[in-house]
């Protein structure tokens, strides 16, 4: 499951200074245990609604309780988070 106060902490940790893969470790390292992925808001499809949002990125909820990741609206069933980062044009 993931929670609101883990929601708004990733949020918190986005910096639009970092590359994909700094966020990436940073991300990582200071939430233990939960699986993170960072990619660009363009590799989430549209008919998706972010979990949380912020001026720098969109969090999506991932499910991993089968064999292959997805992502999922459903906080209960999420055993990680994607944090879509925006582009430079918004």
């Amino acid at each position: 499951m993931i929670d609101a106060a883990l929601l708004e902490g990733v949020l918190a940790g986005v910096s639009p200074r970092l590359t994909f893969d700094e966020q990436a470790r940073q991300l990582r390292a200071a939430f233990p245990g939960i699986h993170i992925t960072v990619c660009g808001e363009d590799d989430i499809p549209p008919r998706l609604s972010a979990a949380a949002e912020n001026a720098h990125c969109y969090l999506y909820y991932v499910d991993a309780s089968e064999h292959c990741l997805k992502l999922t609206d459903d906080a209960e069933a999420a055993t990680g988070i994607a944090v879509a980062l925006r582009g430079d044009d918004d």
